[in-house]
């Protein structure tokens, strides 16, 4: 109800008393921010003076306008010029939280709370718990943050303060990883900003894309953060459409430009992991790995950017970096997806280990996913001159599904394996045979040569192995 309220203030006229004239112009200042009307405000900004209620006025604007360095800075000078204002402290952490001074925002919390002023009577205050709770979360882990909530509740007369209090009561939600997310959040959707944003996250987590879209389709994304969890979820939504949905896919794609490009994000690690996801949407590899690389020492044992990273590599032709990073996956949901599976196959072949690539293929169970693992490992490894393993990945594809091109990727994968046997022989490694030509591994074609139909090629093909392999004294019978 800004407009009445408006109303209301520009009654009271040219009061007499200052401080009547000075409040109306600190009320009308932040009633115009609310309702957007940039030219207003700005008139009535002019009109504040430099005492502390007009500065601190300025300030909580420029909080609220996530200028938060601007804001810390009528924070830290109020502060200098009078250590007795306490609470600014608190105020002057929230600052340094939302620009993620974790360990900043602490120190100022714990000035705070411990101030012998108060006799420590201040250990009580629950917006400062909150923030330290929240400071621990993102230095740490949720079981640090619930420790400080839990010597809260240990103070407290009440049987069940998180339950008691709609902050806490949200943030106990995020500490225990979305427990009872969906009781929690949706209720507090229009008091809590951030419980529509952590019920994003809730559901994105659990690959829920379809309930992360419904809730963010319609929001009006401002700060970085909300403009990033928009842009991520446009990217799954877009790309879990048959066919991938290419509108969805830019927005996405500007969505992340806009935070990544932007003068108070460019050089800040969202920023760039920003800048890195635009790249990956607009398959510039190369892009990519230039801004993940610049922050690969704060993720090394993070799943989701060693998964990004080692694709970005593989894709790049990086196959051996991008083979090591994706084995740092530990998250078996990954693991067992088929993406992730492809990629590290074709990134062992190209690494020159197709033995990994078929101990994964292996493992699978037989489904259209490991059909089409097969498919890649026989044209990766024959375009590689992995000729050994191309022509097992052929023989188990043709004996699936009986087809003329599997046979002959068999047979010319077969004669690829009988070419380096007699290059080998004819340089003298007779008694250094390379473990994948080898009398050996010839044998082993030749038996799955001969599993097949005998068909006038096939029968062709083995029997110069054979006349050959008679020839140089090399048992293949």
């Amino acid at each position: 109800e800004y407009k009445e309220a408006e109303e209301e203030a520009l009654k009271a006229g040219n009061s007499p008393q200052a401080s009547w004239t000075a409040l109306q112009t600190r009320l009308l200042f932040h009633v115009y921010h609310k309702m957007g009307d940039e030219k207003n405000e700005s008139l009535y900004e002019k009109r504040l003076t430099n005492s502390i209620e007009d500065e601190l006025c300025l300030a909580a604007n420029k909080y609220l306008k996530n200028q938060f360095n601007l804001a810390a800075d009528i924070y830290k000078r109020k502060l200098l010029a009078d250590h007795s204002l306490l609470a600014l402290n608190v105020y002057l952490a929230l600052c340094w939280y939302k620009l993620d001074g974790y360990d900043v925002a602490l120190e100022l919390l714990n000035q705070y709370l411990h101030s012998p002023m108060f006799e420590g009577k201040l250990k009580e205050s629950i917006t400062a718990i909150n923030l330290k709770a929240c400071c621990n979360y993102q230095l740490y882990n949720g079981k640090a943050a619930e420790m400080e909530i839990r010597d809260l509740q240990n103070l407290s007369n009440s049987s069940n303060l998180a339950m008691e209090h709609d902050l806490l009561r949200h943030n106990t939600a995020v500490f225990k990883n979305g427990e009872s997310a969906l009781q929690v959040f949706p209720p507090l959707m229009d008091l809590l900003p951030e419980a529509r944003l952590n019920l994003l996250n809730y559901h994105m987590r659990n690959q829920n894309v379809k309930e992360a879209h419904q809730l963010v389709k319609d929001l009006e994304a401002v700060s970085s953060r909300e403009i990033i969890l928009k842009a991520v979820v446009f990217a799954a939504f877009g790309q879990a459409q048959d066919p991938p949905s290419t509108d969805h896919l830019e927005l996405a794609q500007r969505l992340f430009q806009l935070v990544g490009a932007h003068p108070n994000e460019c050089d800040t690690i969202p920023g760039r992991q920003c800048m890195a996801s635009c790249f990956f949407l607009l398959k510039q590899f190369e892009e990519v790995l230039v801004y993940l690389k610049s922050i690969k020492s704060y993720f090394q044992s993070d799943d989701d950017f060693n998964w990004n990273y080692g694709i970005a590599c593989a894709n790049a032709g990086d196959f051996r970096e991008g083979r090591d990073t994706l084995l740092l996956v530990q998250n078996e949901r990954y693991r067992s997806d088929f993406c992730y599976i492809s990629w590290l196959c074709r990134a062992s072949i190209m690494s020159n280990d197709p033995a990994s690539a078929w101990e994964m293929y292996s493992q699978m169970e037989v489904n259209g996913d490991s059909f089409n693992i097969l498919q890649l490992i026989a044209n990766d490894c024959y375009r590689m001159g992995q000729f050994y393993w191309a022509c097992r990945a052929y023989d188990v594809l043709e004996r699936l599904e009986p087809d003329p091109d599997f046979l002959e990727g068999k047979r010319c994968s077969a004669i690829g394996v009988f070419q380096q046997c007699v290059v080998q022989q004819m340089g003298g490694a007779r008694d250094s045979w390379s473990r994948d030509a080898s009398p050996d591994r010839l044998l082993e074609v030749v038996k799955m040569l001969r599993s097949s139909d005998h068909l006038p090629q096939i029968d062709y093909t083995v029997g110069i192995m054979k006349r050959w392999a008679k020839e140089h004294r090399i048992k293949i019978d």
